[in-house]
């Protein structure tokens, strides 16, 4: 019997382990990928396959080698759990034509997933995806296979370690001699994840101490609900910050492609706020320049710092799909969106937690100041701003009435502020008069309806927030 069709969402395909997510679909996602590439790579170089430390990822990862090898591709296998950025570092260093990438990132432990990369070791562009959904077998029967020892043993699959190429990378992009001699204490919490280690190897073994925090592999994820770096998420990291009288709290989450922050308090700095800190320090501390690109559901404070600092900024739909092809096209100074997820130029054009942390502390260090003050010193520039997200559970069969109470709504005012303007392009933002907005989007990755504002009073989150959610017919 054919089996469901297999579509890519905004970061990939993920499923729910065992049940949709079966070695039969990730073969058949693999042979998908295999004639896509045979269609489009230029040359012959490898294909990178890498995995996190979910339940069974190395597994699926070697059943994803088989069929790349049976297709007569070229494989570099990591020989551990990998964090996402190393993997697509990997491809340029090793001049590869693409990636697979097995994690479901933030998802919850029940789930897994199928990155796919291309030869820039960013995220593969919309009608790339499609190419790659059209060449997916119904079934994985007549998918060529060589068995994994064979393989290996024939040259066809060669188990590599990322990690000396990523680290020098790393040190030429940081000065990480200088932060290891910062003297700063630093709280990492990994989320049970990839960036476990990373940090402390990098910036722990001078005058900076590092305490890392859920380091191990434990592929439930206990004390926290998913490997998203949010609230609730971080609360338990945060309190280690406290308890430990931290300088910063640095948070990766599950593949270490995303960063949180939390401030010498230990307090959470939002995603948004981050950011537009990491736009400040590129553009006011290091005195570079160059474009910026951010989906639209991300902070309007990059607007602001485009506009002082004479850069253009462009904004895209959500998702790196969107966001590392435009990066490529008008070699971005950096790029990222509001989950936590930043690229930057130099590097590849791809989310990377691990160097956004190093660009963190290096800010600190350079000017001195700890999070809170380095806030301040945005907001002295850009205004204060404020964020926040709702996400609420919606079955497949509740989108649809969902989606059509959204589009019969046509409000002139939300939380008392004129609705300046609409766009549509990825879900629906209404943009309001005091330069913030409201974001309504279905996700592309979970059965879940996302409502994000940003606006320029704290008061104003929640009422926004909820006339977001009236606005689908839900409670607040």
């Amino acid at each position: 019997m054919p089996n469901a069709p297999i579509r890519f969402g905004t970061d990939g395909w993920r499923g729910r382990i065992g049940e949709d997510y079966t070695f039969a679909a990730v073969r058949r996602c693999a042979d998908g990928f295999a004639a896509f590439l045979r269609q489009s790579a230029v040359g012959e170089g490898p294909v990178v396959v890498g995995y996190d430390r979910r339940f069974a990822s190395e597994h699926f990862a070697a059943a994803v080698a088989e069929v790349l090898a049976g297709n007569g591709l070229r494989v570099l296998l990591t020989n551990t759990a990998t964090p996402t950025p190393a993997i697509a570092y990997s491809v340029l260093h090793h001049h590869g034509i693409g990636a697979v990438n097995i994690t479901a990132s933030h998802n919850p432990a029940s789930d897994n997933g199928f990155k796919v990369r291309d030869a820039t070791g960013g995220a593969i562009p919309p009608a790339g995806l499609l190419a790659i959904e059209a060449a997916i077998p119904a079934d994985d029967s007549r998918v060529p296979r060589m068995a994994l020892a064979s393989a290996v043993a024939d040259g066809k699959v060669e188990i590599f370690d990322p990690a000396p190429a990523y680290r020098a990378q790393l040190e030429r992009l940081v000065d990480v001699a200088r932060l290891r001699q910062a003297g700063l204490t630093v709280v990492v919490d990994s989320m049970w994840g990839n960036g476990a280690g990373w940090l402390a190897a990098l910036v722990g073994t001078g005058r900076t101490r590092v305490v890392e925090v859920h380091a191990d592999r434990n592929p439930l994820f206990p004390e926290m609900g998913r490997p998203e770096p949010i609230p609730p998420n971080i609360d338990a990291g945060l309190k280690v910050g406290r308890q430990q009288s931290a300088d910063v709290v640095l948070i990766t989450d599950g593949d270490a492609d995303r960063v949180g922050l939390g401030d010498e308090h230990g307090d959470f700095v939002d995603q948004l706020r981050v950011f537009a800190l990491l736009a400040y320090y590129f553009l006011e501390v290091r005195g570079e320049r160059g474009p910026i690109v951010k989906t639209l559901s991300t902070t309007s404070m990059l607007k602001k710092l485009g506009e002082r600092y004479g850069v253009p900024v462009y904004e895209t739909g959500v998702g790196f799909k969107y966001v590392a092809p435009k990066m490529v096209e008008v070699d971005a100074l950096i790029g990222g969106e509001e989950s936590g997820g930043y690229a930057f130029r130099g590097h590849v054009p791809e989310r990377d937690g691990i160097l956004a942390g190093l660009y963190l502390l290096d800010l600190m260090v350079r000017l001195g100041k700890k999070p809170s003050q380095l806030v301040q010193a945005l907001f002295d520039v850009v205004g204060e701003h404020y964020y926040d997200r709702v996400d609420r559970p919606l079955p497949t069969e509740a989108r649809f009435e969902a989606e059509a109470a959204l589009r019969r709504q046509h409000p002139q005012q939300i939380a008392g502020l004129e609705v300046s303007g609409v766009n549509v392009t990825d879900g629906t933002k209404f943009e309001l008069e005091d330069g913030g907005w409201l974001l309504i989007r279905f996700s592309g990755t979970e059965p879940l309806v996302r409502v994000y504002c940003e606006t320029t009073e704290k008061s104003r989150v929640r009422p926004i927030l909820e006339a977001g959610l009236a606005l689908l017919g839900l409670n607040p």
